[in-house]
């Protein structure tokens, strides 16, 4: 009969039984003292990983044991979304262009002209669409993507229990890519609801589950981690998606992403796949980001974003040294809206804005983010660099009108100058510049506000020209210091060479008066 302590583990562990005896320098003659200090050992081996902290026996783990449990809790309250609409049918085909005279051209007449008759007489058909959702509210108010109700005449909502109600949309937000829906009318008990996690706090490892539709199977579940966080994938202003490997397809779009407490902490929305099916990297808007958006389109049927009123560029290795600056950080500015909540509270083109109502601006993304955040109408701090010092503002948030497009220049006929006058330039770093007369204004288009060093030309494979400064531009300051002549630039750029500085740093316009900043490396 074999004893429980003489088991297999427990035999491989009396190999470190005669460094035992020889660490106490004490004989082991019975056999129930031998057992008794190959158990000592085995604990002493196992005790390690049992005094681990709780964090790194966790990151040990291979994954969840099971999910099972949360999923239970949670399933319900994710639905299928399938919407139908109203297509026009497809515009005939045009007649192909043969040559007169040619064998073919009266056969393709007749075999055209029929098929047009033939569309003409089709009649408008109905297309359908599926998608996923959840249900936030007990009282019927679900989330999806914008995407999956865009044009839809109706809009249905399937719930694992075979039920189906129509669903109108209460609002929609085409930035992130959200739309928020009411089951109509109200149903006869309350939903199954889910609630809203942090996702700031989540992790690049971290388990997370996603519930949807992919390819019509409701009630699908997938398990992976969080593979990075703040993705911009070029989808829209505000980027900033959670990318997971958990298996998201066709038909997840707007369906939750959970963590492992059952809390959504983002909105299944995109993935990369060259085939259509998962490979592992989707993404999802995070949960953060997406409420103070769904509480406004459930309060107002719209979105109420911040505005101040900039136009901000990225700040380059290059432009920090030529601001003094420790590194690369913040969001330049680089023009500032007249009248604008910016312009109100003090703010310049070439400052650099490092903290945005207590959030620091790590970037050119951060401030854009941070902004549309705030509430309108909040009085804010931001602290900004202004020539290698900081310096905290106030301003008050004000409103984006999101209808409003950008206003573009209008066009206006190319003329042939006549004749130019010989003009004085000067080649600095590349750039032949001259000082403003009435004839370059006008032959340049240059606004009669603007103010500058006007750019005449510039050397082919300069750095300056690989960084867009062209003829008709103006220079208008250099290191935020005004320039009005070659000579103004000139002195400003041997100040700084002087100072050891290595490059400077441009305020650019065009002669429209757009402004950029740029630094070039001084010769």
């Amino acid at each position: 009969m074999t004893n429980c302590l003489e088991g297999p583990g427990l035999k491989r562990s009396n190999i470190a039984l005669p460094a035992l005896e020889r660490a106490f320098s004490f004989p082991w003659p019975h056999r129930t003292a031998r057992r008794l200090a190959a158990a000592l050992i085995a604990f002493s081996l196992a005790a390690p990983l049992a005094l681990m902290p709780l964090e790194a026996r966790a990151a040990a783990a291979k994954g969840p044991d099971t999910v099972a449990d949360t999923a239970a809790l949670i399933m319900d309250a994710v639905v299928n979304i399938s919407t139908s609409q109203t297509v026009a049918p497809s515009r005939s085909v045009p007649t192909p262009e043969l040559p007169p005279g040619s064998p073919f051209e009266e056969f393709f007449e007749e075999f055209f002209k029929r098929r047009q008759q033939q569309g003409e007489e089709q009649a408008p058909r109905r297309v359908s669409s599926l998608g996923s959702g959840f249900v936030i509210d007990a009282s019927g108010f679900i989330v999806t993507n914008n995407h999956v109700i865009a044009d839809a005449d109706e809009v249905y909502a399937n719930f694992a229990d075979g039920s189906k109600l129509k669903a109108e949309i209460v609002g929609r937000d085409t930035k992130i890519d959200i739309a928020l829906l009411k089951v109509t009318p109200e149903p006869d008990k309350p939903l199954k609801a889910v609630k809203f996690g942090n996702s700031d706090i989540l992790r690049v490892g971290d388990w997370v589950m996603a519930i949807g539709n992919p390819f019509g199977l409701g009630g699908t579940l997938t398990v992976g981690v969080i593979s990075a966080r703040n993705r911009d994938i070029n989808s829209g202003p505000y980027d900033n998606f959670l990318q997971t490997d958990a298996a998201i397809n066709r038909g997840n779009s707007g369906g939750p992403l959970f963590n492992m407490e059952g809390d959504v902490v983002g909105i299944n929305t995109a993935i990369i796949s060259p085939s259509g099916g998962s490979i592992g990297i989707g993404f999802a808007v995070p949960s953060n980001t997406a409420i103070p958006i769904i509480a406004q389109l459930k309060e107002f049927g719209e979105t109420r974003r911040g505005w101040i009123g900039v136009r901000i560029q990225q700040v380059t290795p290059e432009i920090a040294e030529s601001l003094s600056l420790d590194r690369a950080r913040g969001a330049l500015i680089g023009s500032v809206n007249e009248d604008g909540p910016a312009a109100k509270g003090g703010l310049k083109a070439g400052d650099v804005v490092v903290s945005f109502d207590g959030k620091e601006v790590r970037d050119i993304r951060a401030l854009p983010i941070i902004v549309a955040d705030t509430p309108v109408d909040k009085e804010v701090e931001v602290v900004v660099i202004r020539k290698g010092q900081q310096e905290t503002l106030k301003l008050v948030v004000g409103r984006l009108d999101e209808g409003t497009a950008a206003p573009s220049a209008a066009e206006t006929p190319e003329q042939k100058p006549d004749t130019p006058p010989p003009v004085t330039t000067r080649k600095l770093m590349g750039v032949e510049m001259a000082e403003i007369t009435p004839e370059l204004r006008t032959r340049f288009k240059i606004k009669d506000e603007l103010k500058g060093v006007v750019v005449m030309a510039v050397d082919a494979g300069s750095v300056a020209a690989e960084r867009g400064i062209a003829a008709g531009n103006l220079i208008v300051e250099v290191n935020q210091e005004a320039t009005l002549t070659p000579g103004d630039v000139e002195n400003r750029l041997a100040a700084l060479k002087k100072e050891g500085r290595r490059s400077a740093l441009l305020m650019v316009a065009d002669p429209e008066g757009q402004i950029r900043f740029t630094a070039l490396p001084i010769e």
